[in-house]
């Protein structure tokens, strides 16, 4: 916001050049003397001073008086230029697999200890951060889906929803990508003034549990104008999960600082996600690691953009009164010297 003084009708302030007009005709003016003296000398030494300056000053009030009159009418105010944003926001749900298998260490750089989960936590929140203007909410999900954020602008409060989550949280264990796709197209429905519907679900394992098998939940999530983009998460080989407290989801490491592993995770069969994707007019893609996750979030942030305009007005803050004061007192301040102080004896 900037503001500015302006007048609204500056054409009428060339009426100021009449002023030094008016002041010279009103100095040639005037009364011939009430009062006769034997000599004219013994009258101006008399009354010349006093009178020039009590004319000239009460001359100069009336000019100054025209002057702010004239002021006023040219409609002086004060001008702020305002600049507003309108964004068409999306309505994006993100999907995130909460599942045991999200443990697992195969995403990060060489002997670093992060799980897929860190991984997709860290991408997340800088993909949140990207979209201003979008309502984001936030489904993560294991066995069965839990709604961790509804859709909200306020992303500050999302992320902190998303930093308390951590693998484990869920007790039930198994994938439900067909329920959590239908708890997220569900959510989006209930929007009645959206202007885009997106879900991004992001997942390391096959659907094994749940009421709604994933294409039946795609389909759904089609008719309801939902477009969905799925993301496949971890390497196309063997990876042993390492054991953690799901109390915290924290890493068990043994006295020497050394992780212990337990079971054997197979790679996931991803047909089904492709699949959805389709379905719903979305996309699929497949990342092994934090840089290709990273870049799969960066390119749903080009594909879906949304449409920000730029409004501009200007509102006014008028100023003619305290000009139109200025000359009333002045005025007033003219006409009491007039007949008090300064008063012309005829």
């Amino acid at each position: 916001m900037s503001g500015n003084f302006e007048f609204q009708y500056p054409w009428i302030l060339a009426l100021l050049a009449l002023l030094p007009v008016y002041a010279f005709l009103h100095g040639r003016a005037g009364k011939l003397a009430a009062l006769r003296f034997p000599s004219a000398e013994i009258a101006r030494a008399a009354g010349a001073a006093a009178r020039a300056a009590a004319g000239r000053f009460l001359l100069f009030l009336r000019i100054l008086t025209l002057g702010l009159c004239i002021f006023a009418l040219a409609g002086p105010r004060f001008a702020n230029d305002h600049t507003e944003t309108e964004a068409s926001g999306i309505d994006i749900m993100l999907v995130v697999d909460l599942s045991w298998s999200m443990m697992a260490l195969d995403m990060g750089a060489p002997h670093e200890r992060v799980s897929r989960f860190d991984v997709a936590s860290e991408v997340l929140e800088d993909f949140i951060r990207k979209r201003p203007n979008d309502r984001l909410g936030l489904i993560v999900f294991s066995a069965v889906p839990y709604l961790a954020s509804p859709l909200t602008l306020n992303h500050e409060w999302l992320i902190e929803n998303l930093r308390r989550l951590h693998v484990g949280l869920i007790r039930d264990l198994g994938t439900a990508i067909g329920d959590a796709a239908a708890a997220g197209a569900k959510r989006l429905k209930d929007l009645k003034d959206s202007k885009s519907r997106i879900m991004i679900l992001l997942t390391d394992g096959d659907n094994n549990k749940g009421e709604i098998d994933p294409v039946p939940a795609a389909q759904l999530a089609a008719a309801l104008g939902v477009k969905i983009y799925t993301i496949g998460i971890g390497i196309e080989q063997p990876t042993e999960l390492p054991a953690f407290d799901p109390s915290t989801g924290k890493l068990v490491v043994d006295p020497q600082g050394n992780l212990t592993f337990g079971m054997m995770l197979q790679p996931a069969n991803y047909s089904v996600l492709a699949r959805m994707s389709a379905l719903s007019n979305g996309k699929f893609y497949r990342a092994t690691n934090r840089r290709e996750l990273q870049r799969i979030y960066n390119e749903i942030d080009q594909l879906e953009k949304s449409e920000v305009k730029l409004r501009r007005f200007t509102t006014y803050r008028p100023l003619f009164q305290w000009f139109l004061l200025a000359g009333l007192g002045l005025l007033t301040l003219e006409l009491v010297l007039a007949n008090t102080r300064l008063r012309r004896v005829p």
